[in-house]
């Protein structure tokens, strides 16, 4: 597990925040689609220079929304931050075009992978250097195949014949290639074996570590995002219902029972029948 990162007041309004100068702050949002659905209610989260922060939570709890909000994405599906304030590098971003966003050094790689299939691995690689056109960059793909050396072999393979877990790879890679300060990652680990999974994290842990990339982890693969970030929120029905270091998550009880799926001593795992009685009690929302 990644060093603990002590709260220590970060984005306003947050339960709790991990210590470090931001580079994200989200604070207090609330997100409606088409008008009238509301699916964030008062969000705030932060995300320290250099740190992983995983975001956690049950199906329909708001994590992708929230990706989709720091990263210019819900105008496209008719979304809008209606209140609150999302913050990159201390300035407000809550109403920059995407295009704008990912020059700016946020890079998010979405869930589902979207890759370019008709093209090879080079090309996807290449495509993605266009779009970071007026950043100032010089795009590297050695770079992303030192971290991913099974993509340098299928490099003259089109997209859509490589296994989910390369697809993915080559994601992360389009992503990297723009050197961003902040990368989202929405479920990497979907769809993947767990052999692949273990790869693909640590490859993830290791870019944070050498490139010193903030990152924001969705996932509902609790124990793999806990294995490498240093702070955890868990979201329910889109607001934060808990956070704190994840040396600290992993030994809470709720978080054990309910996500992970033991706790309390019991022999047997714990399943969803007894998520009345955890609602009943509300200890979280207090």
């Amino acid at each position: 597990m990644a060093d603990e990162a002590e709260p220590a007041g970060g984005a306003p309004g947050a339960p709790g925040a991990p210590g470090g100068e931001p580079a994200l702050a989200v604070e207090n949002i609330e997100v409606v689609y088409h008008h009238s659905v509301q699916v964030l209610r008062g969000l705030s989260l932060a995300v320290p220079k250099g740190r992983i922060v995983a975001l956690l939570g049950s199906n329909g709890a708001g994590k992708t929304t929230t990706l989709k909000a720091i990263s210019g994405l819900l105008p496209l599906e008719i979304g809008q931050v209606r209140s609150g304030a999302i913050r990159y590098l201390g300035e407000r971003i809550d109403h920059v075009a995407p295009h704008l966003l990912a020059r700016r050094g946020i890079a998010h790689v979405r869930e589902g992978r979207h890759v370019f299939e008709d093209l090879t691995v080079d090309e996807n690689l290449v495509a993605a250097g266009y779009a970071l056109k007026g950043r100032g960059l010089k795009p590297d793909p050695g770079l992303i195949y030192e971290y991913f050396p099974r993509l340098r072999e299928r490099r003259a393979q089109k997209a859509g014949y490589l296994s989910g877990g390369e697809q993915q790879m080559l994601a992360i890679g389009r992503a990297l290639l723009g050197q961003p300060q902040l990368m989202l990652l929405d479920e990497p680990s979907l769809g993947l074996a767990p052999i692949v999974v273990e790869d693909i994290f640590r490859i993830i842990e290791r870019i944070n570590r050498e490139q010193g990339v903030a990152m924001l982890l969705v996932e509902q693969n609790a124990m793999a995002a806990f294995g490498i970030a240093h702070y955890g929120y868990i979201m329910e029905s889109g607001r934060v219902v808990i956070d704190g270091p994840c040396s600290r998550l992993v030994n809470d009880a709720d978080v054990q029972r309910f996500y992970l799926g033991y706790g309390d001593g019991e022999s047997e795992l714990a399943s969803f029948r007894h998520v009345k009685h955890y609602k009943r009690r509300k200890r979280w929302l207090s």
